[in-house]
């Protein structure tokens, strides 16, 4: 299993949805960066669960312990390490009895990892929760990517998110809040759609080929789970499109160059163009959900009905928005390390 990621920046993840804590260690952070550790805080509470009627119940303060890599506050040069302690799992509830007679690894539930963990690991996966393959494990990301945006926040580049579709609607917040909840109380699941967007972004990052600015940003994004899609610019939208529609012009502006309008998503040949960045994602529904569900029992080899217990989100959406806004500030920071080779960082 390799849980890392690999550039200028580098960092793994480690640790199960339910086992004793989940926890990163990150090199390549610029030696004296002082983190702001409340920011840090305020943006992993976003993500965590608890918080909302719109989130799973499960109570967990993720509060990030930093064990090595600073000193007086700042990066020293080390490997920085951050561990998340997991105090409210319930792992009674991956019981499919819940006497621990029978474990849900034997009936793999449906639009999970549960099969598929099976067939890769042979039965000696973690199960509860998830293990690695659990929304948990975004934590660890959101600490990395908390980090990086305060690092491209100096560097006058914002990110941001927003949910543009819940469950098949758009609207107000309001409204697709009560999408979540009317799914919620009927036993069932929503999912939507995230658009985000990163400005000030400078123009020069990223590479042709595999280098490409669209396939990092995708790549990391898909380590999330339940995303199931991902668009730039106008996107699949633009397929229908002749390209004197999509084409976006270019003009001077102020002694610079810049486009008229923002088709492309702020990347062209996979090189930011000093556009706004934008890309949307799809987000499949929780899988969790309380209606019964068609499976197969593994072990005897027999369909079976499963019903999920435990404590799970009607909509992943809410709590996936910083875990994107983490994603894209990993990429963006690595580019940055990158162009850092080329010119000073000042």
């Amino acid at each position: 299993m390799k849980s890392s990621f690999s550039g200028n920046l580098s960092f793994t993840i480690f640790g199960e949805s339910h086992g004793s804590a989940i926890g990163v260690t990150i090199e390549g952070l610029p030696v004296g960066f002082q983190p702001d550790m409340e920011a840090l805080r305020a943006f992993l509470s976003r993500r965590a669960p608890g918080n909302s009627p719109l989130s799973s119940s499960r109570k967990e303060a993720d509060l990030p312990e930093f064990v090595s890599g600073l000193f007086d506050g700042r990066v020293c040069g080390g490997p920085v390490t951050a561990l998340i302690r997991n105090t409210d799992a319930r792992s009674s509830d991956y019981d499919t009895n819940g006497d621990g007679s029978q474990k849900s690894q034997n009936v793999p539930r449906p639009g999970h990892a549960d099969y598929t963990a099976e067939l890769k690991y042979r039965g000696f996966q973690d199960y509860r929760g998830g293990g690695s393959f659990s929304g948990r494990m975004t934590a660890p990301l959101c600490i990395v990517g908390g980090l990086c945006l305060q690092l491209l926040a100096q560097r006058g580049i914002a990110v941001s998110s927003r949910a543009v579709e819940i469950g098949g609607i758009s609207g107000s917040a309001e409204a697709l809040e009560q999408r979540i909840l009317q799914a919620k109380a009927e036993g069932d699941s929503v999912g939507g759609i995230i658009e985000v967007c990163a400005a000030g972004v400078p123009g020069g990052l990223g590479g042709p080929l595999f280098e490409g600015l669209e396939g990092r940003i995708a790549q990391t994004v898909f380590a999330i789970p339940a995303v199931k899609g991902i668009e730039f610019g106008s996107g699949f939208e633009g397929s229908r499109l002749r390209g004197s529609e999509n084409n976006d012009p270019f003009r001077m502006d102020g002694g610079e160059v810049i486009t008229a309008s923002n088709r492309s998503g702020g990347i062209l040949g996979g090189i930011s163009d000093g556009m706004p960045l934008v890309f949307r994602v799809a987000v499949k529904p929780t899988p969790s959900i309380g209606k019964t569900q068609q499976s197969v029992d593994i072990i005897s080899n027999a369909n079976t009905d499963l019903t999920i217990t435990g404590r799970h989100d009607p909509c992943i959406v809410p709590r996936a928005l910083p875990c994107m806004e983490a994603a894209t500030a990993i990429v963006l920071l690595d580019a940055l390390l990158e162009r850092k080779k080329e010119e000073p960082w000042t």
